[in-house]
């Protein structure tokens, strides 16, 4: 019979030196330190009241050191996200941003959280519905009583050229684009309704699923709302300019050519007053 393994620590019983909290003679603060490329299980709330959407964060998370003190516990940052359990949007990164905070006796610090968002949509005639993939990427960050909130979505769309359609005999060229919006927020904006912004200023949106009526219909569509990639930037900018829970946003889309062997690119950035 094998004997279980049993680990002894004759030393275990005594306390341990807070290396990380003893004094550092040279006087210099750090701005950032933390740790970075952690991944974790996360549930992403799209809408205030929708359902959370399973899916797996990459975290990086700092705070300020003072320059009196030699380093911070880095164990803790884990300890946090461990504890955590809530579905996450802007609002709930800020408050695990607060926890964290707390938790490591800082000032200041920062949250950034980069993740696949997940929406089921319903194809446009025959209504199967599938899974689209978007990036979403959230961000927190406090220096005592300052907050700043950061929430983007790269979303995939469908780009015609305005210049191929009315230029040809018949057919114009088209091609998938991404469009990303960043928007420093004031206020609660859902990433669905981000995502819609991005999608209702495409020449078409897309859909992971589509039968052969789809498939007509997303062409046809396409066709008939041509779209330069500058088109596709300031559309997303007239949706945004003036909405009171946007502070300030940038918007970048890129084309990924079917004609050429290279994508066309523009980017915009605004603030609301």
């Amino acid at each position: 019979m094998n004997a279980p393994d049993v680990f002894f620590a004759p030393d275990s019983m005594r306390t341990l030196p807070d290396v990380q909290s003893s004094p550092d003679q040279r006087e210099i603060a750090i701005q950032k330190v933390g740790v970075r490329d952690v991944r974790y299980p996360v549930r992403l709330r799209g809408a205030g009241t929708g359902d959370a959407q399973p899916s797996i964060g990459t975290f990086q998370m700092t705070v300020a050191l003072p320059p009196h003190v030699k380093g911070t516990h880095m164990s803790r940052f884990i300890e946090v996200l461990e504890a955590h359990d809530s579905a996450l949007d802007a609002a709930g990164l800020e408050r695990l941003l607060d926890t964290m905070l707390e938790r490591l006796g800082a000032t200041a610090g920062a949250i950034t959280m980069q993740a696949t968002y997940f929406r089921r949509k319903v194809a446009p005639v025959s209504g199967v519905a599938s899974l689209l993939d978007y990036g979403v990427t959230l961000h927190a960050e406090r220096d005592g009583a300052q907050r700043l909130t950061r929430q983007s979505v790269d979303v995939p769309v469908t780009s015609l050229c305005p210049c191929s359609r009315d230029i040809s005999d018949y057919g114009a060229h088209n091609q998938r684009s991404r469009i990303s919006i960043g928007v420093e927020l004031r206020g609660a904006l859902g990433l669905d309704e981000q995502i819609a912004v991005a999608e209702n200023s495409a020449s078409c949106q897309l859909w992971g699923l589509l039968k052969r009526p789809d498939e007509k219909y997303v062409t046809e569509y396409a066709y008939d709302h041509p779209k330069f990639v500058e088109d596709l930037v300031r559309d997303v900018a007239v949706a945004l300019r003036g909405d009171a829970r946007v502070a300030a946003y940038t918007v970048a889309s890129e084309n990924f050519e079917s004609i050429h062997n290279h994508s066309a690119y523009a980017w915009l950035q605004g603030r609301n007053r």
